[in-house]
């Protein structure tokens, strides 16, 4: 059985609810800047300096918030991220390992029709507590599985509101 201990590392038990919270609200804000395609909200998720490294991209996170959301709007119509099963491990005081699956659903168009690409993959995160602020300092993505489904609208275009990007 895992102690509270084990769970929160040197951190209190009410520090490292708080420290989660705060963690948990970067991976959140990541994924929804990726969906509305805003480069800003998605480099929030990062310390200035904190890296990315998705095998095809490795650099500042804030260089691949925007190479992400530019490549997103020419290709993908929407997008949904969803982050699940996020495990905290908190290292130090100021330090935390985090390993977050995703499911991610880019809907696409092409002269054949339109596409899902479906992706599942982790997201293995080192946060760092800064001035008071938790963030990335590094994260890496790595890939489970990934499909391509043929699809067709279920809805007509102007049964609802359509969600806004940048």
């Amino acid at each position: 059985m895992t102690t509270p201990q084990e769970l929160n590392g040197p951190l209190s038990p009410e520090a490292a609810i708080a420290a989660e919270r705060a963690m948990r609200r970067c991976i959140l804000n990541y994924c929804l800047g990726i969906d509305r395609c805003d480069p800003e909200l998605v480099a929030s998720a990062f310390h200035a300096d904190g890296t990315a490294d998705y095998g095809s991209f490795n650099g500042l996170g804030a260089d691949f918030a925007k190479h992400a959301t530019t490549s997103l709007r020419g290709y993908a119509i929407a997008t949904k991220h969803f982050p699940s099963d996020t495990v905290f491990s908190f290292t130090s005081l100021t330090t935390a390992e985090a390993e977050t699956q995703v499911l991610a659903w880019h809907r696409c168009s092409n002269d054949g029709g339109e596409y899902l690409e479906n992706f599942a993959g982790r997201y293995f995160d080192t946060f760092e507590l800064r001035n008071g602020d938790w963030r990335i300092a590094h994260r890496r993505l790595t890939h489970d599985w990934n499909q391509k489904l043929m699809v067709e609208p279920a809805f007509a275009p102007d049964r609802f509101v359509q969600s806004p990007r940048k």
